[in-house]
């Protein structure tokens, strides 16, 4: 049975935090979408044509990968893509409460969905795009919480 899975987010940027968890999630099964969401009331600094090219271009070294942009519910995503699993990343006790509430309204809203959650690995376990970004407008080195294309077009941004 091919399994589809959808890995949503807003990816402002991606980072190394997320690439773990996808790599993860491409094992696990037959095709990952990294669904990255439009989001304009969390004012992302990249544009969601930005995000997209670099999380495509972060990701193309692993085949099963799709990544695309969308805006709207994430459960009629799903259902477009016939899918009915998420991943979720979860690092701390305050991401689970959060996640465990958008979890129940997608339940509600899509009975039948599966939502399933990773923890990063250790060296990974305290990376978000908004550190990522703050050490970055100040002009700190986060070439190792972000893939190289990542680097220059935060230094690009800024």
């Amino acid at each position: 049975m091919k399994h589809t899975v959808i890995y949503p987010g807003t990816f402002d940027p991606i980072t190394n935090g997320h690439i773990d968890l996808i790599k993860r999630a491409s094992h696990l099964f037959n095709e990952v979408i990294v669904a990255i969401a439009q989001s304009p009331t969390k004012k992302p600094m990249f544009s969601l044509k930005e995000r997209t090219f670099l999380a495509t271009e972060s990701l193309k070294h692993i085949p099963n990968i799709k990544v695309i942009g969308f805006s709207g519910l994430l459960v009629d995503l799903l259902k477009k893509h016939q899918s009915h699993i998420l991943i979720r990343g979860i690092r701390a006790v305050s991401d689970f409460e959060y996640e465990f509430q958008l979890n129940n309204v997608n339940r509600r809203l899509m009975p039948n969905l599966e939502t399933i959650f990773l923890a990063p690995s250790e060296e990974n376990s305290f990376i978000s795009s908004t550190i990522v970004k703050e050490v970055a407008i100040h002009h700190g080195d986060v070439s190792s919480f972000v893939p190289s294309i990542v680097e220059c077009a935060l230094k690009e941004k800024l």
